[in-house]
């Protein structure tokens, strides 16, 4: 099978879907809507532009990209294109009139940038209407499809899942406990946090939070990953307590199992998602979380079981409940059955499988 995989850029999740792609029979072919130096593995062959990158800011540059991928399309003959976001590459995939469309949603395409006009939603609706296979990460994303028209039947959900060896408590114990000892914080409460500083992920509700909670428990501790637009804001907020706070910025992968392990509770505080692939990952590592309570985020945290919800949005909810974990003796256990739920619902390796079906089902 000839696959064209077409995407926006070249992020991890990427890179992890056409290393997963490298190992199967298919000829598979890259190609990325935007202009960026892609590290592509072995065995997949990177397509460039016919005529150069297209300007996207304008109907213009659009109208160049479909003469340039019908080109593509007319040289590489695919069987399937798998496309996504909504809105970029499979927008363009539906509009050359290519048939055996594999849509792939990233969440917030369907679940937020839908939602910011009508066009948004005619453009989602008309690549929904040109779709063989849509592709969810969560139930929470294939509702969101059916709302638009498209048959349940054609949808499947895939979770994608982590590297359930690379992000394991066994993996990332010895690097955790050096990184507390390395702040002087082996006996402190830490909080985790490694969500985009941009307002859709609710990094500030965090930071609000925190302030709170470290004025009834000075043991607690936050590591905030990561970074964003809303940097000088959320530093900001967190400028009164900011030498209980630890900016380390971006943490690659291979770092990110004793990130995890070296913290104490997890938190995503997201305003909306499919299903989070840091929530995931925090799962494997075997650490209690607490999340927003968005629909998508229910699907994977059972109150009680694996750690907590909180109101989405509320930084008084987040803070009570925050001190309410750094207390609790139950932490042990929502960290063991957090591995359990990610061996049995967030496996890599097993979900792969479901991208494969969706290419069969798409012919």
């Amino acid at each position: 099978m000839r696959v064209l995989y077409f995407t926006e850029g070249d992020s991890p999740h990427d890179r992890r879907f056409l290393r997963a792609l490298s190992g199967t029979p298919h000829d598979v072919y890259a190609l990325r809507q935007k202009e960026c130096f892609p590290a592509t593995p072995s065995g997949i062959i990177e397509l460039d532009w016919p005529g150069g990158q297209p300007d996207w800011r304008y109907w213009g540059g659009w109208q160049q990209a479909m003469v340039s991928f019908q080109k593509i399309l007319d040289e590489i003959q695919p069987d399937v294109v798998h496309a996504g976001p909504i809105q970029g590459p499979a927008l363009l995939t539906a509009l050359s009139g290519f048939q055996n469309l594999v849509t792939m949603s990233w969440g917030s395409d369907i679940l937020a940038r839908a939602q910011r006009s009508p066009w948004m939603r005619c453009a989602t609706k008309y690549v929904l209407d040109h779709t063989k296979v849509f592709l969810g990460d969560c139930q929470t994303v294939i509702e969101a499809a059916k709302a638009y028209g498209f048959p349940e039947k054609r949808s499947l959900r895939f979770p994608w899942g982590v590297d359930l060896e690379h992000f394991s408590p066994q993996n990332g114990k010895a690097a955790g406990e050096e990184l507390r000892r390395n702040l002087g914080w082996e006996d402190k409460f830490i909080v985790l946090c490694n969500r985009s500083w941009y307002p859709i992920y609710g990094v500030d509700v965090l930071a609000k939070a925190f302030v709170a909670s470290t004025a009834e428990n000075n043991e607690l501790r936050l590591m905030l990953v990561g970074g964003g637009p809303q940097s000088d804001y959320i530093h900001n907020i967190l400028a009164p307590v900011e030498d209980r706070v630890h900016f380390p910025g971006w943490v690659d992968q291979a770092r990110l199992p004793g990130v995890y392990c070296g913290a104490d509770l997890f938190v995503s505080p997201s305003h909306c998602d499919g299903s989070s692939i840091s929530l995931l990952e925090a799962l494997a590592c075997g650490r209690p979380v607490l999340v927003s309570d968005i629909p998508s985020n229910k699907e994977w945290i059972k109150p009680g079981e694996t750690g907590e919800l909180f109101s989405d949005g509320d930084p008084f909810a987040l803070t009570e409940n925050i001190l309410l974990m750094a207390g609790d003796s139950d932490l042990a256990c929502y960290g063991e059955n957090a591995r359990s739920l990610a061996e049995v619902q967030a496996d890599w390796d097993l979900n792969f499988k479901i991208l494969l079906q969706a290419y069969h089902m798409a012919l």
